[in-house]
């Protein structure tokens, strides 16, 4: 007979749970002991699995906190529990695992969690209704890895092979949801799943065809991540597979058409792809493209008919959340670009962020972009008879989809487009003026794809047409495309990044259209509208620094700037932007600066209080956000940099060097790595204020020079530097401290080299160990041999500038104290020295003497047969420069 609860024991169980509920310490207290006293009574752990599973109409606070107090008794007790007990607490738990509650199935499913090992045994007995089963899924999903432990006795064992046995059930849904319980074991690649993976892959072909649409998704699902962890077992069916992926991708249920896209995205990433590709381009590339296309609903969710919008604000939910990057120095490599110490965000397929979910039209752009960076050129002729047609339809629909494609292809097939190009691009520019704005907004994105060309041209052909088409679409009448046009100056690889000083010329209208449109945006596009200033600002450099422009530029920053309070998250994209105006302008921003500069150090200062006065009392207020802190050190960095020696005036009123030294204690690295990056700025603008503080700061930055927080690091290792050279001989006591450091992160072996590469930590390592080198030779010489050849393969491929002068001068003076510490690797320093284009005649007599005098000593017999072992460049080179 089933066991049923004293109504009077109900109730008073049932009290006791809604007291455990009271925030009174006293009451919790009293609940406490009752709950020990009634753990006396293995029967009371029925009335919580009765409160929790039967007891429906009461509220789901009461009746989770019931399961999870049954929980903490069976971790605790369970070994103790009467078989009848537990036997009744199994079965309520699996007949109640669908309840129609997420709180109390969550509830259930952390319980069983717990005690898998028993329960999925008595998988078979389950109650099969969907709601069960698709509990038992979030079981697996959330619980994957505990579900394969040894903890457990390794219960997958068991639920596998049962799950493959419900692929055949009469149910569509009870099949959907055993797919999906499979599917969550494969990417952790579980071994009862690899145990039984042929079974798997062959109980998934039997379904391939299920007239089932969540079916047929969840078997495309399975053979995408298949193919990511079990290619082999794939390959002997890929031909199959593939034909069946393209019916799919065509599949009249979106979602199932989506799972199938994905598999072409990671059959891009295969090695394999092109022999296994090859053949099915001409089938699949149409297909991709058909996927292109605005769907109906689409339209209606970015409101496609709408043309003009301008006048309707933003709403919250149209503005994404802003997070501040924290400024890293960079240098300049060979091939111009800066070493970038954050991470570029990849410019999105299409511009459609209103459909933030990810779509089919997404999907296939996406995959259509991998495939053109896999199969390059050879893509086109199965694209270019379908290109021209969609360009030039007159559905806009398809027209917008095929500017779209020509997008999507820009990297990969970049070579074979070029001879198209003059024909394609005055299209493109004429698609800027097209009535339909989606028209007008995608034609804005593909153009940007195709910058670098357009400005490898002679002006007047292509540039000055796009500028003049463009700052008018600036100015459009639609939201999306005011966005569009704005989102070229200043996303990555775009016009501004490209144009750079060609853009000097249209300067007076650029800026007379931005400023324009400080007028005419709502909330969200005035907020990129910042971003495009300042990347204009970083592009173009001093030449902003003109009486018009400034006059034209600064009023309108300037009053957005005191319209906004100090806890506005508005401030940091303007923080941003006027961190480069103040670099650009220089002299030009002084003007401004003061109650620029005592706000940002304003904002510094009230961060750390309330800092300080959460980490005193938690309970009474709110943590700080310190991106208001990061983004104003940012900008005084900004300020030191643009303004150097005239902002010595403006620190000698502040207290920043106080401010500083807590900072540079801060606990979030972001905030170190700003704080670093301004030390190194007013160290080169105003040493005098930073000199005092030297002792204090070297053994912060010190305890800073640890690669695993790749960017605070780079900023202390360069700020380092920078004090060594304006300290000179008086960094003889620091060197200890920050030398040992130095040496075994530019030997580091663990770390992949790209990664120290891409942040600039290599070469700033390299940097600090020259400056020092040159004010303490006598210190840094005698470990020459533990870093000259990291040292000399880090500088190589750095543009000539001072920074890498100071650096070659204080290895050329280390190897005059330490010539045997460079002999092993000699040749390393001779391709580092042929590095140099254009070296100072000083630095140049320094290599000279060097080379000259390692030839002279080994003589010209062995120097002939060391320099056999050069690189024909290299040997030319050291021969035309140096006579070597």
């Amino acid at each position: 007979m089933e066991w049923q609860p004293d109504e009077q024991g109900l109730q008073q169980v049932l009290q006791l749970l809604k007291d455990s509920q009271s925030p009174n310490t006293v009451t919790q207290r009293a609940v406490q002991q009752k709950l020990e006293q009634l753990n006396q009574f293995p029967d009371f752990n029925n009335y919580l699995i009765f409160v929790l599973t039967r007891l429906k109409t009461e509220d789901e606070p009461t009746r989770s906190l019931s399961g999870l107090i049954l929980k903490n008794n069976v971790k605790a007790h369970y070994q103790n529990f009467p078989p009848a007990v537990a036997d009744f607490i199994k079965q309520e738990c699996l007949n109640n695992i669908g309840d129609p509650s997420p709180l109390i199935r969550a509830t259930i499913g952390e319980f069983v969690v717990w005690h898998q090992s028993c329960y999925f045994r008595d998988l078979a007995s389950i109650n099969t209704s969907d709601g069960s089963f698709g509990a038992l899924q979030k079981i697996c999903e959330d619980s994957s890895e505990l579900l394969d432990s040894d903890a457990l006795n390794r219960p997958l064992n068991i639920m596998i092979p049962k799950f493959l046995q419900f692929f055949k059930h009469c149910s569509p849904k009870i099949r959907s949801h055993a797919i999906a319980c499979v599917n969550q074991f494969i990417i952790g690649r579980a071994q009862a799943l690899m145990d039984n993976i042929d079974t798997f892959i062959e109980s998934l072909f039997a379904l391939a065809a299920d007239e089932d649409s969540e079916v047929r998704k969840n078997v495309c699902r399975a053979l995408v991540m298949l193919l990511e962890v079990r290619i082999d077992r794939l390959i002997p069916h890929m031909h199959s597979i593939i034909q069946y992926m393209l019916q799919r991708t065509q599949d009249p249920d979106e979602n199932v058409a989506l799972e199938a896209c994905e598999f072409w995205l990671t059959l891009a990433e295969q090695p394999i792809c092109k022999e296994m590709l090859s053949g099915h381009l001409v089938q699949l590339i149409p297909i991709l493209v058909n996927g292109m296309k605005y769907s109906e609903i689409d339209i209606i969710l970015l409101k496609g008919d709408v043309e003009e919008d301008e006048a309707v604000p933003d709403s919250d939910q149209d503005i994404k959340p802003r997070f501040h990057k924290s400024r890293t120095v960079t240098l300049q490599h060979e091939g111009g670009e800066g070493e970038e110490g954050e991470d570029i965000e990849e410019d999105d397929d299409d511009d459609d962020d209103t459909l933030s979910d990810w779509n089919l039209r997404k999907c296939s752009a996406a995959a259509l972009d991998v495939l053109a960076n896999v199969f390059r050129d050879d893509l086109l002729p199965h694209l270019l008879p379908l290109l021209k047609g969609l360009l030039f339809h007159p559905d806009w629909v398809i027209k917008e989809s095929g500017i779209l494609v020509l997008g999507a292809i820009a990297e990969g097939c970049m070579q074979g487009m070029v001879p198209y190009l003059p024909e394609l691009i005055p299209h493109l520019i004429q698609c800027l003026c097209d009535k339909k704005a989606l028209v007008r907004s995608i034609a804005c994105w593909t153009l940007s794809r195709y910058a670098h060309w357009v400005v490898s041209q002679p002006p007047d052909s292509y540039l000055k047409p796009l500028m003049t088409e463009l700052l008018k679409r600036i100015l459009d009448s639609n939201k999306r495309v005011q966005e569009a046009a704005c989102s070229i100056m200043y996303t990555p690889s775009t016009i501004c990044e490209e144009a750079c000083t060609e853009l000097v010329p249209y300067l007076s209208f650029i800026l007379d259209t931005l400023v324009f449109a400080f007028g005419k945006y709502q909330h969200k596009n005035l907020l990129i509208l910042y971003d495009a200033i300042g990347t204009l600002a970083d592009s173009v450099g001093h030449h902003l620094n003109q009486p018009e422009y400034i006059q034209k530029l600064m009023p309108p920053l300037i009053a957005k700037w005191n319209e906004l309070k100090d806890e506005d998250k508005d401030l940091f994209p303007l923080l941003e932007c006027l961190s480069s105006v103040a670099t650009a302008l220089q002299s030009g921003f002084l003007p401004y600066c003061e109650p620029v500069y005592q706000r940002c150090v304003t904002l510094v200062q009230k961060t750390l209080a309330q800092a300080m006065m959460y980490n005193q009392h938690p309970d009474q207020y709110e943590a700080p956000d310190k991106d208001f802190m990061i983004v104003a050190l940012d900008l005084l960095s900004g300020l030191a940099e643009g303004l150097g020696g005239h902002v010595e005036q403006l620190v000698a009123r502040s207290n920043i060097m106080t401010l500083l030294f807590q900072c540079m204690q801060d606990t979030m690295p972001e905030v170190r790595q700003s704080s670093f990056a301004l030390l190194g700025d007013l160290t080169k603008a105003c040493f005098l204020h930073v000199k005092p503080c030297i002792a204090e700061f070297m053994p912060i930055l010190g305890l800073n020079l640890n690669p695993e927080f790749i960017s605070v690091c780079n900023n202390a290792t360069w700020a380092i530097g920078e004090i060594s050279m304006q300290m000179g001989a008086e960094m003889q006591p620091y060197v200890g401290m920050v030398l040992p450091h130095l040496v075994e992160i530019i030997n580091r072996p663990n770390t992949p080299k790209t990664l120290l590469e891409n942040t600039g930590t290599f070469s700033h390592t390299a940097i600090t160990i020259g400056r020092l080198g040159f004010v303490c030779p006598q210190e840094v010489a005698p470990q020459l041999q533990h870093f000259i050849r990291p040292w000399c393969t880090s500088l190589r491929n750095i543009r000539d500038n001072e920074e890498k002068d100071s650096a070659f001068r204080g290895i050329c003076v280390m190897i005059g104290v330490n010539p045997a510490g460079v002999v092993q690797d000699f040749i390393f320093f001779c391709d580092a020295v042929a590095s140099w284009v254009n070296p100072k005649d000083d630095l140049r007599d320094m290599f000279y003497k060097i080379l000259h005098g390692f030839k002279d000593q080994v003589g010209e017999e062995n120097w002939q047969q060391f320099s056999e072992q050069f690189p024909p460049l290299l040997k030319e080179r050291l021969s035309a420069c140096y006579g070597v």
